[in-house]
């Protein structure tokens, strides 16, 4: 898998697509052009997160990338943070995943949600990633922090990666759950087996290429459509040009069009579990952050944030209201 990759979709956060900083300088300086920048004072009210610690005191500037997930990540940090007391300045839906990361590094930053794959091979330029979902976080939380002074919490339990998507009827009528299965339907019917792809993953190591090496199946030219990304899951939902497509395991549309995702027994995809990165300083300064944060990370489990991103790119409300209901409903801060 080669270290870098070129932009893509910028709803998908985990693959190392992006090429690093060699205009980041000039980038963290538009930080005002390209994200929102306010500063506010405990405006989310206390909740079991500041029974367990306070912040009173501490100032923040929490960032994100751009993407729906990121958004709700970022808002969610931020209400946590103001209800344990500390006020928080906010630079939500940054551009790039370049961008981010420097201005985190430089300080324009504190801290923002990243994916444990992204950082392995797009940040700290490893070319493979590590088997299993811990011993990946404990690799780059180790290196990172020895290398560029990043402290890595806990990280949430889901993992935002590629999946092959179907419509769950059309998987029970197949008997298809694994890809596995699905490599077997390519060999004995493989016009049902029709995949919809966007060109990017058609030619990655860590997509369909080393997909049809690692499951041995080989889709002939008529059962693969080369569509654009966005347009995937509808064509997977319709049923047409294709049964199956590319997708991303946390992306609300799975859920909201009836669809499923192939489980991986091979474990053949990148595992990019999220965690919140924090700058060094601020984190040995503010020993309580982990307290309120750690919570947090536990219970964003896969299908909470696939209903997230749901209620925002399907059911149309806004980031920040969909990061304090959860919030409420969960009891970390109040109402």
């Amino acid at each position: 898998m080669p270290a870098l990759f070129a932009p893509r979709d910028p709803r998908v956060p985990r693959r190392a697509r992006r090429s690093l900083p060699v205009v980041a300088a000039l980038l963290v300086a538009a930080l005002g052009l390209s994200a929102c920048s306010i500063g506010s004072t405990s405006t989310a009210q206390p909740g079991s997160l500041a029974q367990n610690a306070s912040l009173k005191g501490a100032t923040f500037t929490v960032g994100s990338k751009e993407f729906t997930e990121q958004l709700i990540l970022c808002n969610i940090t931020i209400e946590a943070l103001e209800s344990a007391g500390a006020t928080v300045h906010q630079q939500c839906g940054l551009n790039g995943s370049t961008t981010v990361r420097t201005a985190l590094t430089s300080g324009s930053i504190d801290m923002y949600w990243e994916y444990a794959g992204t950082a392995w091979i797009g940040y700290l330029q490893h070319t493979k990633p590590i088997a299993g979902a811990a011993a990946q976080y404990q690799a780059v939380a180790q290196q990172d922090l020895t290398q560029n002074h990043i402290v890595w919490l806990d990280p949430a339990p889901y993992n935002s990666t590629y999946a092959i998507v179907v419509k769950s009827s059309v998987a029970q009528q197949l008997g298809v759950k694994t890809l596995s299965d699905y490599a077997k339907l390519v060999a004995a019917n493989p016009s049902q087996a029709s995949m919809c792809a966007a060109t990017e993953f058609e030619g990655r190591d860590d997509g369909l290429p080393g997909l049809e090496s690692t499951y041995g199946f080989k889709l002939a030219s008529g059962s693969l459509a080369t569509i654009a990304e966005g347009a995937i899951y509808n064509a997977v939902a319709k049923g047409n040009p294709c049964n199956f497509g590319e997708g991303d395991t946390t992306d609300g549309r799975i859920k909201g069009l009836g669809l499923i995702a192939l489980t991986d027994d091979k474990q053949f995809f990148p595992i990019y579990n999220p965690a919140l990165t924090v700058r060094q300083s601020v984190a040995n300064a503010n020993p309580n952050l982990a307290k309120v944060i750690n919570p947090i990370a536990q219970a964003l489990d896969l299908a909470t944030i696939q209903q997230l991103n749901a209620d925002v790119d399907i059911n149309g409300q806004q980031a920040a209201d969909v990061a304090r209901t959860w919030l409420q409903s969960k009891g970390f801060i109040g109402k």
